[in-house]
């Protein structure tokens, strides 16, 4: 007697780390929601010419019949200009458009951030691995190093040494600075990390099998910081841009006339009683920005979390 054979429902493949993070974040409103500002922020950098060539306002351009010169430059209507013209207002004086100098302050902001983020990573990466693998007086010199750069109070050396230097192609010297005072705390994670690595049973075995220096630290180590690289990455953009925008306020980061939220943010101060838009809009750019980036690299971060855990 033959017995039925009843099917068996076949399981999936298990989902990967990868998919279970993309499938935490995709639930989370707050990381949607994130993304999708900086998506508009991204495109309206990347599409700055674009916006300007519609609205036919340069980030440069004076239209002085926006502004009610009798009133010592005063945009024309109660919001500072908002009209179907200028879609988000005027600066007051000269009638320069505001979306257009938003989109390319966008532009300066998120490219020194980024540039920042990407040569302090490759400065926090190589060094505390270097500290960390080689250990010995490699590592002494370079936690030496580390120690006294994280000595120096980094936002007043930053003014510092801005307000000494040349003009010159500003943007550069904001990363370079940003940059020599960012790696240590980035370097001190990673060292942190691979000396806890170094001695793990895996790195013993590929020691023990021959495995060269090399394959050592991109095939055992470096994949293993991964997640805690992503993670620390995406929360050191939002620094750098409060960072640039801070010494833009302060008159030593970019300067005029190439726009930057900080350098519109300080123009406006003496006009926030007459004119609240000047300061209310960048302010909230650049508010919104550093909340998106901080609140998708806390969700990213618990994502990743939650994905190695399960």
């Amino acid at each position: 007697m033959t017995v039925a054979a009843h099917p068996q429902q076949v399981a999936g493949p298990p989902a990967t780390s990868g998919r279970r993070i993309a499938g935490a974040l995709l639930h989370d409103k707050a990381a949607i929601l994130s993304t999708a500002f900086l998506a508009l922020i991204v495109l309206m950098a990347v599409f700055a010419p674009l916006i300007s060539a519609i609205t036919g306002h340069g980030p440069n351009d004076f239209d002085s019949a926006a502004v009610n010169t009798d009133l010592g430059g005063i945009p024309h209507g109660s919001l500072g200009g908002i009209s179907a013209e200028h879609l988000l207002g005027v600066e007051p004086q000269n009638g320069r458009d505001i979306l257009a100098r938003i989109a390319y302050g966008a532009r300066v902001s998120l490219l020194i951030a980024t540039a920042a983020t990407a040569l302090t990573t490759l400065l926090g990466v190589v060094l505390g691995m270097l500290a960390g693998f080689r250990q010995g007086w490699v590592d002494q010199v370079i936690c030496r190093v580390m120690d006294f750069l994280m000595a120096f109070p980094a936002l007043i050396f930053m003014i510092a040494i801005l307000s000494s230097l040349q003009d010159g192609n500003r943007p550069v010297l904001l990363v370079a600075v940003i940059s020599v005072f960012g790696w240590p705390y980035l370097a001190r994670v990673v060292r942190g990390q691979t000396l806890a690595l170094v001695n793990r049973e895996f790195v013993e075995a590929a020691r023990a099998s021959g495995a060269s220096t090399g394959a050592l630290v991109f095939k055992e180590i470096l994949p293993n910081l991964r997640s805690s690289l992503i993670v620390m990455t995406t929360l050191s953009v939002p620094g750098y841009v409060g960072t640039e925008a801070g010494l833009s306020f302060l008159g030593v980061g970019v300067s005029p006339p190439t726009p930057s939220w900080g350098q519109m943010i300080s123009s406006s101060v003496g006009w926030y009683a007459v004119d609240p838009m000047y300061f209310a809009i960048p302010g909230a750019f650049l508010f919104c920005t550093v909340l998106s980036l901080t609140v998708l690299g806390d969700r990213l971060r618990a994502a990743f979390d939650a994905g190695e855990a399960s």
